[in-house]
């Protein structure tokens, strides 16, 4: 590390994070707390703290800090939520959700991926995780219903499994789309759903559900 890494952690939130409006005092001890350099391939480790994605292998990568934690406010987390992450990658996204949260469940296509994050978690000691290796946009229908779902990866169109496993009033935060991708915020009110419109974002394509758009 170029610094102190905890330094790194807390000039990473002040400067990327609360300089662009995010304020939730959870996210942020989240932010400053979790090793995001353990998240990262070694030769990544130098910036791990920037304001950037990084290349994880596998053609995956870890989202910029600042685009975790928009991701992670705009849910609305209650300490009682269980949370599905579909997209589980290296695990930084999922070790700021078990912050927070009283149970997180994390879904990952990638085997290897999937192994080397469930190392790193256990080895900081996370015990409200528990992990699935299979098809994201399939969600985890065993352990539904949640009260928000968080997408790493963008499928064409919003997988119908995911809407069905929200909780009424439940919160799901995908990007959505192919060569251009939005960001949005879908809100269940029974059996409608009600899609805000966030932000442009580029995120790898999630592949499974890519495939069953028309």
């Amino acid at each position: 590390m170029p610094k102190d890494e905890a330094v790194a952690r807390k000039e990473m939130v002040s400067r990327q994070i609360v300089s662009r409006g995010v304020s939730d005092s959870r996210v942020l001890a989240a932010m400053r707390k979790i090793p995001r350099h353990l998240f990262v391939p070694e030769n990544s480790v130098e910036s791990a703290y920037e304001d950037e994605p990084l290349p994880i292998g596998c053609g995956q990568t870890i989202s910029q800090p600042y685009i975790v934690a928009y991701m992670t406010e705009v849910l609305g987390l209650k300490e009682t939520d269980k949370v599905l992450e579909v997209g589980t990658g290296s695990g930084y996204q999922t070790a700021v959700l078990a912050e927070i949260v009283r149970e997180v469940r994390t879904v990952e296509l990638i085997s290897s991926l999937s192994s080397e994050a469930r190392d790193t978690l256990r080895s900081l000691g996370y015990n409200n995780i528990k992990f699935r290796l299979g098809d994201g946009a399939a969600g985890w229908p065993e352990e539904a219903p949640f009260e928000a779902i968080l997408v790493t990866a963008a499928p064409a169109i919003v997988p119908e499994a995911l809407l069905s496993q929200l909780r009424e009033g439940g919160r799901l935060i995908i990007p959505i789309g192919t060569d251009e991708q939005r960001l949005i915020l879908v809100r269940r009110r029974g059996d409608a759903f009600a899609e805000t419109d966030l932000m442009p974002v580029r995120f790898v394509p999630l592949v499974s559900a890519a495939k069953e758009a028309p």
